[in-house]
This record gives C-alpha cells, structure tokens and sequence, in this order.
C-alpha cells in the first residue's frame, strides 16, 4: 500500500521534502494505516478502491474524476468511501463520478441521466424528481413479476416498472388507477399486500424519462 503511494507520487513529481507526511496523511484519511504494508493485491475491493482514490490524491488535485469507484464492493465500505468523497468535497476539490447505483447518485449535489451514451436529463436530485408526471403508487403482492406483467396489460396507458419486490405505478389519475389495480390483481389472484403513494426515486425518474425518450424516438421513425 505504501510503496503505491510512493510510486504515484513519484509519477505525479510530489517533492520528497514533505512527501511522508503527505503519505501518513492519506492513510489516516482513508483509515488505510493499519494496511500500509500490506500488497495490494491482498486488499479487500472496498479497500483497493480507497487505495486507489489515496493514489489519485496524492497530487492534490481540483477537480477528481472517478468512473464506478464502487462497483464490485460492499454497502459498508461504500458507505466509508462516500464519507470520504463528502470531505473531499468540503475542502473544495470537485468530484465528477460514474455510477450505476441510483441510490448513489442521491448523493449528488447535481445528476445527469445517460442511456447509450446520450444525455437525458441533467439537475439536482430533487428537480429530477419533479419530472415524474403524475403519483407514483407502489404496489406491494405476494407475486410481484405476475403482478407487473398484468399490470402493464391493464393500465397500457400508465408507467408500470418492477423494483425488486415492489411494483411502481405512475399515474396522473391515481384514484382510479388504484381501483384499477386491485381489481386487476384480483381477477388475477394475486394477494394486495398494499397500495400506497410514495416518493420516487432516481431510478423511478430514469426508468419515465427513458420511456419518453424512447416513445418520442418510436413516433419520429412513424
């Protein structure tokens, strides 16, 4: 781990007056001290990624690009990274990262939703929010896929999308769409554990604005 650091610090021509000290400082900062001598090849891949944002700080940048530094590792050491990626922010440095984790993307201070390397929408977490049209219902069954699936049959004319072992309905009627799912999931005999409106998230944003894109591109090619 330590010798990494000094490699890095060699390519980025740290000055050596003061470099240890930098060094021990990024350990204490990333909690990797007790790991300093440690290969790097026998880190966990939490630890790996905070070796490498350590590697990618030794220079002090201003501005910090990092694509998926959480792929691949656990939700605590996630969440140990983020509480990193928040001090850096507090000291000025601007962070620009990928992520397939919508729930971390939340995190943002400002989000831009890509699909096949177009950008659908970029602002903040809560102004993304508001582009849902309509309530969002999350229906929870027993089956949730037979759920989805005739769901979509039924309400052809609202979003449905499966999360897990939710379903999510957006609809600009909700009142009806509600009577229309219970007895949808009914003449189905499937069991309505619950019906209820709820907060979208990021992943239900991407999921409408993806749908509208791909209906506007459909109606162009009509």
């Amino acid at each position: 781990v330590e010798e990494n650091l000094h490699f890095y610090a060699e390519i980025y021509g740290v000055p050596r007056r003061g470099r240890e000290e930098k060094i021990d400082r990024l350990l204490a900062f990333s909690n990797m001290q007790p790991f300093k001598k440690r290969l790097a090849g026998n880190l966990s891949g939490g630890m790996k990624q905070k070796l490498g944002l350590a590697c990618a700080l030794i220079h002090t940048p201003r501005v910090l690009f990092l694509d998926e530094p959480t792929n691949g590792v656990d939700p605590v050491s996630r969440r140990d990274f983020w509480r990193i990626l928040y001090q850096l922010l507090a000291d000025g440095v601007t962070i620009v990262v990928s992520t397939a984790y919508l729930d971390e993307a939340e995190r943002a201070t400002r989000v831009g939703l890509l699909h096949q390397g177009r950008l659908l929408a970029a602002d903040t977490p809560k102004r993304l929010k508001r582009l849902i049209e309509g309530t969002l219902l999350e229906v929870r069954t027993d089956r949730p896929r037979l759920a989805a699936a005739a769901l979509r049959k039924s309400l052809a004319a609202e979003s449905v999308s499966l999360f897990g072992e939710r379903v999510h309905v957006v609809s600009r009627q909700p009142e009806e769409s509600g009577a229309a799912i219970a007895t949808t999931l009914a003449g189905e005999g499937i069991r309505l554990a619950s019906l209820k409106p709820a907060e979208p998230s990021l992943e239900d944003v991407f999921v409408s604005v993806l749908g509208s894109h791909e209906g506007s591109r459909h109606a162009r090619l009509d």
